[in-house]
């Protein structure tokens, strides 16, 4: 079976005057179709920058991505936006939204950007995570565990075929962390392969899969 995304070697450098910091060590992950894959580690792990050069938002310095069986990497940006947002849903920790738009507009506009119009799958999502009665409500009206609920669903907008989280439950609780698990599963029983970074074991627990990050790297041991 081909893999839904899947990272070869890769290594990523940020200077900041005569530092450097190695956020990526070597770092190779494949992830199937219908497969949960849960990150887990410290912060400043490397979970971000991963996640990042996944969804052709950063570029590594060493290595490439393949999405779908195509290559991402070393690509024009417009390529790589074109692609990702055809076939990549993109949950980071902040900036998911925009601010002056209503959810219910915000998630119109995600659609728009995708070519698909599915004003029931919208409805449903919000339904789904809660948020039925809030689309009317802009992002300043909203909870943090409301706004990342709003941004996950937003970033499942377009039906892709690859979801990517970036702590996807750290402001919520226990319940609605059940809630978003929820839709997790249904997601995956779709095909959808799913990468999430999270400090939560719990979370986790319920991944196909956890790969533990240290210092950049997959910690294998």
């Amino acid at each position: 079976m081909m893999a839904s995304i899947h990272a070869f070697d890769l290594y990523r450098f940020f200077h900041n005057g005569d530092a450097e910091t190695l956020a990526l060590r070597g770092v190779s992950l494949m992830v199937a179709p219908g497969e949960m894959v849960a990150l887990l580690g410290a912060s400043g792990s490397g979970k971000s920058t991963l996640l990042n050069c996944l969804a052709g938002l950063d570029e590594p310095d060493g290595g490439h991505v393949d999405l779908l069986g195509e290559r991402l990497t070393r690509r024009p940006e417009a390529e790589r936006a074109r692609r990702r947002g055809a076939s990549i849903g993109i949950l980071m920790q902040a900036h998911n939204l925009i601010p002056a738009l209503r959810l219910v507009d915000n998630m119109a506009l995600a659609m728009r950007l995708a070519g698909k119009t599915d004003h029931a799958r919208a409805m449903r999502l919000f339904e789904q995570l809660g948020l039925g009665g809030h689309m009317t409500a802009r992002p300043a009206q909203l909870s943090g565990g409301e706004v990342a609920r709003a941004g996950l669903a937003i970033a499942l907008a377009a039906s892709p075929q690859v979801l990517l989280a970036d702590e996807p439950t750290g402001e919520v609780d226990a319940a609605t962390e059940t809630r978003v698990l929820d839709v997790f599963n249904a997601q995956r029983a779709a095909g959808t392969a799913i990468v999430i970074a999270t400090h939560s074991e719990a979370l986790a627990s319920h991944a196909d899969r956890v790969v533990r990050m240290h210092d950049g790297r997959i910690n294998h041991d």
